[in-house]
């Protein structure tokens, strides 16, 4: 269930439709509520202090006809230039960051803002009555909507200022780092864990002796894996004695039929923990970041790769990159990262998981940059400060010494290219 509501919240997050139909529902309310207030004569006593419209039912038509036209013909344009947007950063910076623009909630709120303004007033116009009818004038709520449309001019305003700054090369980086750092800072929490080679002989004996008699639980579609509910599964491991060996971890592309779990012993192992196994893997058509820091890494380093192609011949873009990352990899370099193994309060061993390392994360960052763009002194010396402040940033020699190795395996130090 804890999955499925993860699941759920980042594709309400990844969407461009929550937020808008949200603010359109509660402009239902606010009209409900407002011709509320005015058939039960409140407007009598605000318009005896001159703050409430005092026009007559044509004029309040015209006035609710006129707003209602104006935004959403204004929610339109604001839409169009969405698009543009999208098409814009999908060609510069590559389709997967398209996820950053629609997430971004100042574009909800802005197409939100128009579309329930004209809601709002389109559903006070019908309250209006004149001639036979007998005459209703809901002056408050006439009044409300006027607030509404001039509230909606400096939401444009906004708009145009935030549409034309959120494109920018060094806006998207930023937005990406700044992600990448709050998914380093709740993956990797301080002091959380064994490092991956601080394992215990205890543990080790009993991953050899579960290996011998195991059973696959498999991916039931293709996909890639997006969440693990580690807990219910070390949950489900006690409670059925047993000792499961993780295969994918997040950011994997799981085939369907290929195993995601090895558990074992074989005789604690029926259909239904099989199947209770599979259901703690959630799949998806992309990566996603909520438990895979790696996923924007790779998107940090796919603006890079793009701005280094020669198509687009943009080195600064690329220098911009290399230094956020090496800001991520500063603070991972800090982090101790949780061990592999997992035991139940007994101290027995429960759980095995694909180690998440700090060597996998710089290598992620560095090589493909180094590849693409290590014949050039620009990119070489940027790469080697990078290094360089990784090193000190590192908690121990066990870090240092994997900056380093990773360092003398970098192609510009193998044509032996100098950075200076």
């Amino acid at each position: 269930m804890r999955l499925a509501l993860i699941r759920y919240w980042e594709q309400i997050r990844s969407g461009f439709w929550f937020l808008p139909s949200l603010m359109a529902v509660t402009a239902v309310v606010l009209s409900t509520a407002t011709v509320s207030l005015d058939r039960a004569g409140v407007d009598r006593w605000l318009d005896a202090r001159g703050w409430l419209y005092a026009g007559g039912a044509e004029g309040a038509a015209a006035v609710l006809g006129a707003v209602a036209g104006s935004m959403i013909t204004i929610a339109g344009v604001v839409f169009s230039l969405t698009l543009v947007a999208l098409s814009q950063a999908s060609s510069q910076f590559g389709p997967r960051l398209l996820r950053n623009f629609m997430r971004d909630t100042a574009n909800q709120i802005v197409l939100g803002a128009f579309v329930s303004t004209f809601l709002y007033c389109l559903l006070v116009l019908r309250t209006i009555r004149r001639g036979d009818e007998g005459i209703f004038v809901p002056h408050l709520s006439v009044t409300a909507g006027v607030f509404m449309a001039v509230a909606s001019i400096g939401v444009l305003i906004y708009f145009i200022h935030h549409v034309s700054i959120s494109i920018q090369a060094d806006q998207v980086i930023s937005r990406v780092h700044a992600e990448l750092l709050h998914a380093i800072d709740r993956l990797y929490p301080e002091d959380v864990g064994l490092e991956p080679g601080e394992t215990t002989e205890t543990a080790t004996e009993a991953t050899a002796a579960s290996s011998t008699s195991v059973v696959a639980v498999r991916a039931e579609s293709d996909g890639y894996v997006q969440l693990i509910d580690s807990s219910t599964l070390l949950q489900v491991a006690v409670e059925k004695d047993l000792i499961v060996h993780v295969v994918k971890r997040p950011g994997d592309y799981a085939i369907r039929q290929s195993p995601l779990l090895h558990v074992g012993p074989r005789d604690n192992v029926d259909d239904d923990v099989k199947a209770r196994l599979a259901k703690l893997f959630v799949l998806g058509d992309e990566r996603t970041p909520p438990q895979d820091a790696k996923y924007l890494i790779d998107q940090l380093v796919e603006v890079a790769l793009r701005a280094l192609s020669p198509g687009v011949n943009d080195p600064f873009t690329a220098l911009t990159c290399i230094d956020r990352l090496t800001s991520g990899l500063c603070r991972a370099a800090a982090r101790a990262f949780p061990s592999p193994y997992r035991s139940d309060s007994d101290g027995r061993l429960r759980v095995v998981t694909p180690a998440a390392t700090f060597a996998g994360l710089l290598s992620a960052a560095f090589a493909p940059i180094d590849e693409f763009g290590g014949e050039s002194k620009l990119i070489v010396a940027r790469l080697n400060q990078g290094l360089r402040a990784i090193v000190a940033a590192c908690r121990n020699d066990a870090r240092q010494a994997e900056v380093e190795d990773l360092s003398r395996k970098l192609k510009f130090v193998e044509r032996g290219i100098s950075p200076d």
